[in-house]
């Protein structure tokens, strides 16, 4: 064990003992662990950090965006606006597809779309 780790054990045993950890959220339940697999070890520390602070990685972020405007077009009627927000939606197409990167076909149309786009609604 290296010095680190003995300072980090002695000071988590003291936070123990003096009942500091006794009252924080889901005590004695299994901790819900996000499934970080498919990121590269070296990344996946800043990732956590990134997504604790409320930050996406810029591709999700473009398709959150990209959600955002389809869900725009959806209530608009047929007009300026509406041809304004389309070639938005094109653009945002075209930087995705740039980065290489493309949307999922289950998240473009379909069943499984909708019923997504349900459950993010009622989790806002």
């Amino acid at each position: 064990m290296t010095l680190v780790d003995r300072l980090a054990e002695a000071h988590i045993r003291r936070a123990l003992d003096s009942g500091e950890l006794d009252r924080l959220p889901g005590r004695g339940r299994p901790l819900e662990l996000d499934d970080d697999s498919m990121v590269p070890e070296a990344l996946r520390a800043g990732y956590r950090l990134l997504k604790n602070a409320g930050f996406l990685p810029p591709e999700l972020e473009l398709v959150r965006e990209i959600r955002e405007v389809e869900s725009l077009i959806a209530r608009l009627d047929h007009g300026e606006e509406r041809k304004r927000a389309c070639a938005r939606l094109n653009l945002l197409h075209s930087r995705l597809r740039s980065r290489g990167r493309e949307p999922s076909l289950l998240l473009e149309r379909g069943d499984y779309r909708d019923r997504l786009i349900r459950r993010l609604d009622r989790e806002d």
